[in-house]
């Protein structure tokens, strides 16, 4: 007993280690994340309300709430709204969709929500048919397709139509044989002359207004005082006296512009092919 109280007793002294205000985890960062991508959200909102029309707005806003009629009733037809067109005064008369008038004369024709045209587009629809059918009679005129054409056959190879956005565009230019001016300067050739008397003649199809645009092929050489632009707008306004001296109304011309050699024809810049007027028939919207 003496020999056992003797042994000093063990002590086991455990610390405790406290580190700082210890970890809070990374729920704040996703929640600031989600804040500033709302702000971003919201700021990009007001820019695109203050970018866009009304009519650009009113456009999305149909986008997330369209309005397609649906027929209440089937007519037992095998095809969309129980085989009845939109466009028929007989159909969706329930919601209003369809008929709007009791005894609807032809011009008065209900079309439904999704056909309805303000009569100013119907009429501009026709207006554009009847210019596009005008701008093919020129062409035909032009290239002999409609009977005897009033080009020449050597004149003929000098012309190409084109009807673009901007309107029909009848170009002429040069061949290694037969130019359209004087080397280097703007007086026409007989064979200029020839081709202004014909597209003067032409051109009483149709009342469009007129624009006329030249060209010149490159120079070989950098110049001190490049040419080019004074030639091809010299060029252009020739052509235009040209018709005018055939009895071309002043008033039908619009624009005249000299492009120098920045729109070539070919990818050689220095090909004479590059050197060509454009006769454009501007449509009526321009």
């Amino acid at each position: 007993m003496s020999a056992q109280s003797n042994v000093a007793p063990v002590i086991i002294k455990r610390k405790k280690k406290a580190g700082g205000d210890g970890h809070h985890g990374g729920a704040w960062k996703v929640a600031y994340a989600d804040f500033v991508t709302a702000m971003m959200a919201f700021f990009l909102l007001m820019w695109l309300l203050n970018a866009t029309t009304e009519q650009q707005r009113k456009g999305v806003a149909d986008y997330f709430s369209p309005t397609v009629p649906i027929n209440r009733i089937s007519g037992g037809g095998d095809g969309n709204f129980g085989g009845d067109s939109v466009f028929s005064e007989m159909t969706l008369p329930q919601n209003g969709t369809g008929a709007t008038n009791a005894r609807p004369t032809e011009s008065r024709q209900a079309r439904g929500e999704m056909g309805l045209l303000a009569e100013g587009e119907a009429s501009n629809a026709a207006a554009a048919r009847e210019e596009v059918e005008a701008f093919a009679e020129v062409e035909k005129a032009l290239s002999g397709r409609s009977g005897e054409s009033r080009v020449s056959d050597e004149a003929l190879q000098h012309i190409i139509t084109r009807v673009t956005d901007e309107g029909l565009i009848v170009e002429i230019f040069d061949t290694e044989a037969t130019p359209l001016f004087r080397l280097g300067s703007a007086e026409p050739t007989a064979l200029l002359r020839e081709l202004a008397e014909v597209i003067a003649e032409i051109s009483a199809l149709v009342a469009n207004d007129i624009a006329i645009g030249g060209h010149t092929r490159a120079e070989p050489v950098v110049l001190e005082r490049n040419p080019v632009w004074n030639l091809s707008t010299a060029r252009a306004d020739a052509m235009r006296r040209l018709l005018e001296g055939q009895k071309v109304a002043r008033t039908r011309f619009k624009r005249m512009t000299g492009h120098a050699d920045r729109s070539p024809a070919v990818s050689n810049p220095m090909a004479v092919r590059n050197n060509r007027l454009e006769v454009v028939f501007l449509r009526s919207d321009h």
